[in-house]
């Protein structure tokens, strides 16, 4: 994933609601729960952790029992200090307070909120590229330190590898190909961080790679949940277990979900698109435009998949008067430069969301060369009356803006090959005729069709004409 490419457009919740999400985290929670306790007693470690004395009172408050209730509550209260909720105020004593940030908790904005929960969210994922801790214990050397060579541990490479699973999660779940807010299986997104796209079958190895890929990202993604960023089913304790040892009930071996499902709830996608941004990727949210012109609307929903360009034209579009937008929108769709025809296209889909306030705008470009042809169309399908018959070149002109725009916004798609067939058959010397027409887009459309179309005679006929054309613009 390129942070130079443009993102499909994520549909976020209101701040607000994402903000009750990110107090209602258990991780958020505890840590705020902890630094609501904390008082003059409390003491610190030189690294600002809790002192081991007062760990058990800290699970108690929490509500934390077992073995690893004094782990949790360690946790909890190291995201208390990552996040400001506490301060440390003596080094020397380890003596702490409550910090500033813990007010805005109950006083600050939905934006204050998030902020903290994104902090938060930062130091989970950075837990999360960490070995398991019997492993750095058994790769303790003498004096303390970590030996990182025996552990075949790559900090930057970790980091990396779960950043590409969540990028590749994130894109999952805001492309329309992918499965959106339906969980994803585990085997699936490793493979796609693992497998090469240009991979058939895979071998042995890359298997086993995934397998490997599957049972870190078991780890990761159960630490992850608790911050809010997923939800988890883990994967089947019986797939791990030894090869000789009888299941303790009959399994389904074809049940896909045994091997682990995650999905990004809301906030977290409001968190990998704030990660996103951070690091140069343009990742737009649906509303982004809606109070900037019909010049940013057009331009900016280009290449956005057809329903977020829907959803984004509605809100858009809710903001101003129908009259007043088609006359604004059709001011934007005028232009011979390459993007025009994908503008024109985008500007006639959000006219279809238009009411009949918006006729007398179409009316009023019926004589305009560029865009007198879309609104006919529109007043046609809007049942007006007396709309005037297009002269034959207005017919010509919009048939090669519509290709252009639809080679601009599928490419070589099987819908274009069924337009390209369709324009064929139904205009007998379509090509004798078509190559004069004044569009820039002219020789590359015919060039096209001559592509597309499956009768070697009628594609002959389409390059031929391209050649014409290209000769009468002077290429």
């Amino acid at each position: 994933m390129s942070d130079s490419s443009t993102l499909p457009p994520a549909r976020l919740r209101p701040e607000a609601e994402l903000a009750r999400d990110a107090l209602s985290a258990p991780v958020l929670a505890r840590a705020a729960r902890l630094a609501r306790w904390a008082g003059p007693d409390t003491r610190v470690d030189a690294g600002g952790g809790l002192v081991e004395e007062q760990l058990p009172a800290a699970a108690e408050q929490l509500g934390l029992s077992g073995d690893d209730a004094a782990a949790y509550a360690s946790e909890a209260w190291r995201i208390a200090v990552d996040t400001g909720l506490v301060e440390i105020t003596d080094e020397e004593t380890g003596a702490v307070a409550a910090g500033e940030d813990l007010a805005l908790l109950t006083g600050g904005s939905p934006q204050d909120v998030l902020g903290l929960w994104l902090t938060a969210l930062e130091a989970v994922l950075a837990d999360a590229s960490v070995p398991d801790l019997d492993d750095l214990v058994d790769a303790m050397a003498e004096g303390g330190e970590v030996d990182l060579s025996s552990l075949d541990w790559d900090p930057e490479a970790e980091a990396e590898f779960l950043d590409g699973v969540l990028g590749n999660l994130y894109l999952l779940t805001v492309g329309e190909e992918g499965p959106g807010e339906a969980p994803v299986p585990l085997p699936a997104l490793a493979a796609s961080v693992i497998v090469p796209s240009d991979m058939g079958e895979p071998s042995n190895e890359v298997l086993e790679q995934v397998s490997d890929a599957m049972m870190r990202l078991d780890d990761q993604f159960r630490l992850l949940e608790p911050v809010g960023l997923v939800e988890y089913q883990p994967v089947d304790e019986a797939l791990m277990a030894d090869a000789d040892e009888e299941p303790a009930a009959p399994v389904d071996e074809s049940d896909v979900t045994r091997y682990g499902m995650v999905r990004l709830t809301p906030l977290g996608l409001y968190g990998l698109r704030a990660r996103l941004l951070d690091a140069g990727f343009e990742a737009p949210a649906v509303g982004d435009l809606s109070d900037k012109g019909a010049d940013a609307l057009l331009d900016g929903t280009a290449p956005y998949p057809p329903a977020a360009a829907h959803a984004e034209t509605e809100l858009w579009l809710a903001g101003r008067s129908p009259l007043d937008a088609a006359r604004e929108l059709l001011a934007a769709a005028r232009g011979l430069d390459p993007g025009a025809p994908l503008r024109r296209l985008r500007c006639q889909q959000a006219l279809s969301l238009v009411g009949a306030e918006a006729e007398p705008a179409l009316r009023e470009v019926l004589d305009d060369a560029e865009l007198g042809g879309l609104a006919r169309v529109w007043l046609t399908e809007h049942g007006a009356r007396d709309v005037p018959a297009p002269p034959q070149e207005m017919v010509f002109w919009l048939t090669i803006d519509t290709v252009a725009a639809q080679l601009a916004a599928e490419g070589n798609s099987e819908e274009l090959r069924a337009l390209v067939e369709g324009l064929a058959r139904q205009h007998s010397g379509f090509f004798d005729t078509v190559w004069r027409v004044e569009h820039p887009a002219t020789p590359e459309v015919l060039e096209a069709m001559g592509r597309l179309h499956p009768d070697k005679k009628i594609a002959k006929e389409a390059r031929k004409a391209a050649f014409k054309a290209r000769s009468q613009q002077g290429g």
